[in-house]
This record gives C-alpha cells, structure tokens and sequence, in this order.
C-alpha cells in the first residue's frame, strides 16, 4: 500500500480522536477530505474508547469491589472519553421526538442547549440500561470486558450507515451536515464486516463459539434495529443531524450489551 493511503488514515484516526473524543490530541488541520476519513476511523475510535472502558472496568474487579461498581465505571468511562458527546444527541432527539411537533419546529427543540424531561428520562434509561446489562450475573470478567471492547465499536458502524449517501441532512448548518452523506456504501460495508469479526473475536477471547456467536448476532439485530431508527428519523425530520447520530450510537450500543446480558 502507499505511503497516501496510511497519511489517510492516520488523518482520519486524529481527526475522528478529536472530534468525538476528549482525548489530548494536536490541532486538526481540517481539509476537503477529513469529514470523510474521520467518520470512516469513527468505528475504530470506539474500539480505542471500548478498551479504554474495559481496562477501567478490569481494575475494579480485579480489586474485588463487585460488577455492579465496574458496569458503572465503564459506562462512566465511555461518556467521560466522549464528553457526553452522543448521550447529548439521545437526549436532544428524545426530546425532539416527544415535542410532536411538526418537523422544523421539532428540530428547533432539537438545537436548544436545555434538556426536557422526555430527554432527561431518556438518559436515564439508556444509562441504567448499560450498567444493568454489564452487571448481569452471565457475565465473568472477561465477558464484561468483551462488551465493553465490542459495544463502542458496533454502535458507531450504525453512525457510518446514517453518513452513507443514501441519506440526507435534515437541515443546512451544524455538524451534522459536516459528515451528512461522506461515506461510500463499500466503505460501510467493508467496515461491518470488519466490525464484526472484531467484536466476535473479542466473544470467542471472552467466551468461546458461544461468545463469539452472541456478539455476532447481537451486532447484527443492533444494526438491523438502528435501520429501522434511522427510517423513523428520515420520516419524522426528513433527515439526519448530528444528534440523530448520536442518538444512533447510544441505542445500538445498549442493543449490543442487552443482548450479551441475555444470551451469554
């Protein structure tokens, strides 16, 4: 491969480590094709904050303290490393769902800076959701681990599908226009398959045929139901943003983690 091709993804890699993470990294020298190479590495930028969370989990059962401590410490740990970033998004989607307003006037509610109680509730659940599902009694050290590597990763592939060109922006402006169709199908595609054979790799490490199959097919429903989100958002808004984005993530990865809370 040439030398272009690995100054791409190191751009892409930097590009995605700042926009969506909290992570010290250099200023972005923002150019034509870095909304695409960032939200191409978005994926692999969850992989580095799934082992950043699973590590932090590890230490607190490795110190005894009990699942229930390391379930919460890893879901802190990924919204800590996002800024709150994509748990924003559900609560602005949530609310501007809930309003049942027309689609412009529910997208003003989507940009206000407040949060209203359909989306303070909304977080709540997804937050108990994930540290519930991290705590099951299924689930060993490794098992809790395996997710927390996996679920990242897994949630932001739905995000790739919803910058595909199949989908348009709801609205001129924000950031969300920023990456609004960017990714080529192939590019999608490509990173799915990749996606999951790394999140079924982490449930045989953890688990075995039975782990590995429970990620696989958890992933799969994951994006199947994040399909089916995004068909909902473009009939409700007429498009994306990027808290619809978000709101993507955060639902497809509490699928992963409900599903191996279920079947491990």
């Amino acid at each position: 491969m040439s030398r272009g091709f690995f100054a791409a993804v190191g751009e892409g890699v930097h590009a995605g480590v700042s926009f969506f993470t909290w992570l010290p990294v250099p200023p972005v020298a923002v150019g034509p094709h870095t909304p695409r190479r960032a939200i191409a590495a978005l994926p692999w930028v969850g992989l580095l904050l799934g082992v950043l969370a699973g590590v932090a989990a590890w230490v607190v059962l490795a110190a005894g303290a009990g699942p229930l401590l390391a379930a919460a410490v890893g879901v802190a740990a990924l919204a800590g490393l996002t800024g709150a970033l994509h748990l924003d998004g559900v609560a602005d989607t949530a609310d501007a769902l809930g309003s049942r307003k027309p689609a412009t006037d529910a997208l003003v509610i989507m940009r206000q800076s407040d949060i209203g109680p359909m989306g303070v509730a909304t977080l709540v659940f997804v937050l108990l959701l994930d540290v519930a599902a991290l705590a099951s009694p299924r689930l060993d050290a490794a098992g809790v681990v395996a997710a927390l590597v996996a679920a990242p990763l897994v949630g932001r592939v739905s995000a790739l599908l919803g910058t595909t060109r199949w989908f348009a922006p709801a609205r001129d402006g924000g950031f969300g226009q920023l990456f609004a169709q960017v990714t080529a199908p192939v590019t999608f595609l490509m990173t799915a398959v990749a996606a999951l054979a790394v999140a079924g790799g982490a449930g045989w490490w953890a688990g075995g045929v039975r782990g590995a199959v429970v990620l696989g097919v958890g992933s799969l429903l994951a994006w199947l139901v994040a399909a089916g989100w995004i068909r909902h958002l473009l009939r409700r808004f007429g498009g994306l943003t990027g808290d619809t984005f978000g709101s993507l993530i955060e639902i497809t990865q509490a699928l992963v983690l409900l599903a191996v809370a279920l079947a491990w």
